[in-house]
């Protein structure tokens, strides 16, 4: 029987398109998807094959240059950059290949920089979510004074400050050994049952616990399978 629940996030033959004189080069190539309301979601490519641009579209961080992605019901054409710039703040979370912190502040307070301005209960979740990341006694140390596995644990603390309802990880464990890797993606996959969490990575061992995985070379987008088909 067919999951009846709606797309939370969908891509309507998305495509992102350069110029280089007169010569067209797509980056994606009239992408479709349709991310549900909760799961872990991968997408695996080469070096080069789009997938990371695909997730600047889903996120709104690039605009589409064909087709649209809708959130819920609302097209990001119909958005200024400014009302796309609230939906990152208010729905989404980050996290990237490099663990971009703050360095004049503590791992706490750079979970903190993305919760909403005012919010008295975010310090209380920040210290929670450190716990339950295993970097709680770190939380008042700088990012110089952290691994790399460290960071980007921060990284992911962050991006779940504000519950959010999709999670973008951009080769999240490209930096770190492998250990810390699937630390990371242990991490991230624990939240698959309160959002979506979608991760690119060229690493097809770190999502062999997803629920849905999609290939993509030069630019064009396959049909997703489940993590035993993958190669």
């Amino acid at each position: 029987m067919a999951d009846p629940s709606p797309c939370r996030l969908r891509a309507d033959r998305v495509s992102l398109r350069y110029f280089d004189g007169d010569a067209a080069t797509y980056a994606v190539h009239h992408a479709c998807l349709c991310l549900r309301p909760a799961g872990f979601i991968g997408v695996i490519g080469p070096s080069g094959s789009g997938k990371s641009s695909l997730l600047y579209l889903l996120s709104g961080l690039k605009r589409a240059t064909e087709g649209d992605v809708w959130m819920d019901a609302v097209p990001y054409s119909r958005m200024d950059d400014r009302a796309l710039a609230d939906l990152r703040r208010r729905r989404f979370g980050f996290v990237f290949q490099q663990p971009f912190l703050l360095s004049y502040l503590t791992a706490w307070e750079n979970v903190l920089t993305a919760a909403p301005h005012g919010d008295r209960s975010a310090g209380r979740r920040a210290s929670t979510l450190l716990e339950s990341l295993g970097i709680g006694p770190l939380a008042n140390r700088h990012p110089y004074h952290l691994s790399g596995g460290e960071r980007q644990r921060v990284c992911v603390a962050r991006a779940m400050i504000n519950e959010p309802e999709v999670i973008f990880a951009d080769e999240p464990t490209a930096a770190l050994d492998h250990v810390n890797g699937h630390a990371v993606i242990d991490l991230l996959a624990s939240y698959r049952h309160r959002g979506t969490v979608i991760v690119v990575t060229h690493d097809a061992e770190m999502l062999a616990g997803a629920d849905r995985v999609y290939r993509m070379r030069d630019g064009i987008l396959e049909n997703g399978d489940g993590p035993a088909n993958l190669p």
